[in-house]
């Protein structure tokens, strides 16, 4: 199909559901082909996460844009997102038991995404390809740089350098932190917002009869869940419009105005991408459970806690609750608990691969990203051979979509170029 001055192509393969097994059960992936100029080499984008499928480009726009002028790019809806065989409440009880639900689930790790790029990659008769990684994208990008190098000609992430040795509550310790420094910063921007916050936390406190358009009560780690919108430059600033029309006066006295509810029920339902809730802890472990490490950690930081006076604002961590609460969740609470609690998951990342890599890497690392932390991230740097860190303050996690022409050009040519591996703006 050609449109708005691109040809688009969508591919479709079978691959095992356990590559272990080649000639087992198997499932469907979708990836949709972008270029311009069928002519160029190849770039596979993989998308962040997890639970999260491909963009759905209409027009040629944004990183996009940038990255066929130099490429043939392939969106892949990584297993159990998109047109890929659909993993979510209403697919996953054809599996039978949350045991066993558990068990398939198991086999939609990076190990397993990267294993499906390599089968459509020989699929497509590609010899070799680049890469760009976004957030959980770029943990992808270190599975594939671990397990098959040899496929890779060049690799871009943004914001995606994962710790390859902390596990989840190391990282989630990090991620309070920083979500901390965040709340501080945007209320110092806007401090009658923390007003607004304080009096939004006391009226659900006093209040029961407020409810999403699910018809989830409203309550305080609910509305907690607006940090997301800390999480990065591109909508940060739209927090304080959603604080604005927080309240409306109604014949019986004042209540939360039908606008907030609606954007907070966006925050808070997961019901396009349930295996983000599932998998997300998952995607830290490398042979111990993590145990809701999110949930244990949030002790070490009270001020996050829902009895606080005013609690601060929660980002990407995943609780228990999320899955008693939310109506695209509730039937995935035993097969989210069986996985926080299993302790057999393989490593992700190989460490002597890694430190021997001859693939050119380069990865913009956000100074104040409250998702993947930079320190963590650059400890990573240090430990992949001849990875090209750019520690930018100008960007936050979202940076790709605040400025993805400027981002991906960048990177693209620190992969070409001599430039020293740890650079900043």
């Amino acid at each position: 199909m050609n449109y708005e001055g691109m040809t688009v192509t969508e591919h479709r393969l079978r691959v095992p559901l356990d590559h272990a097994q080649p000639t087992g059960e198997q499932i469907e992936i979708f990836a949709r082909e972008v270029s311009v100029d069928q002519d160029k080499p190849w770039l596979l984008y993989l998308q962040g996460g997890p639970g999260g499928k491909s963009p759905r480009p209409a027009t040629l726009s944004g990183w996009l844009s940038e990255a066929v002028k130099h490429f043939r790019v392939l969106l892949l809806d990584q297993r159990g997102t998109g047109l890929s065989t659909p993993a979510n409440r209403q697919s996953l009880g054809l599996r039978g038991d949350p045991a066993a639900q558990a068990r398939y689930l198991m086999h939609f790790r990076a190990d397993s995404i990267v294993r499906d790029a390599e089968a459509l990659r020989e699929h497509l008769g590609i010899e070799q390809w680049s890469t760009l990684g976004q957030s959980y994208g770029g943990f992808c990008t270190l599975t594939y740089l671990s397990l098959a190098p040899q496929s890779l000609t060049r690799c871009l992430v943004t914001g995606g350098l994962a710790s390859l040795e902390a596990d989840a509550r190391a990282v989630y310790r990090a991620t309070y932190q920083r979500m901390a420094e965040r709340n501080e910063e945007y209320f110092s921007w806007y401090p009658q917002d923390r007003e607004t916050l304080h009096a939004i936390y006391e009226h659900v406190r006093h209040n029961d009869d407020e409810f999403l358009p699910d018809g989830r009560r409203v309550t305080v780690p609910l509305v907690q869940m607006l940090g997301q919108y800390l999480g990065g430059n591109a909508r940060v600033h739209q927090l304080h419009f959603v604080f604005e029309e927080a309240f409306i006066n109604t014949p019986g006295g004042r209540r939360l105005s039908d606008s907030f509810l609606a954007t907070l029920y966006e925050q808070a339902s997961r019901a396009s991408n349930p295996l983000y809730a599932v998998l997300h802890e998952s995607i830290y472990a490398q042979g111990e459970a993590t145990n809701w490490a999110a949930e244990a950690v949030l002790e070490e930081f009270p001020a996050f806690g829902a009895h606080a006076p005013t609690p601060l604002l929660t980002g990407e961590m995943v609780y228990r609750w999320y899955f008693t609460g939310d109506p695209a969740l509730r039937p995935l609470e035993e097969t989210a608990r069986i996985l926080a609690e299993h302790e057999g998951f393989a490593p992700l990342y190989d460490l002597e691969v890694l430190a021997k890599n001859t693939v050119p890497v380069a990865a913009a690392v956000y100074h104040d990203d409250v998702y993947v932390d930079r320190e963590l991230s650059l400890r990573t740097a240090e430990q992949v051979r001849g990875l090209k860190a750019w520690v930018t303050k100008d960007y936050h996690h979202d940076g790709i979509g605040q400025d993805g022409p400027k981002i991906f050009a960048k990177l693209l040519a620190m992969t070409n170029e001599s430039e020293p591996e740890t650079a900043s703006d």
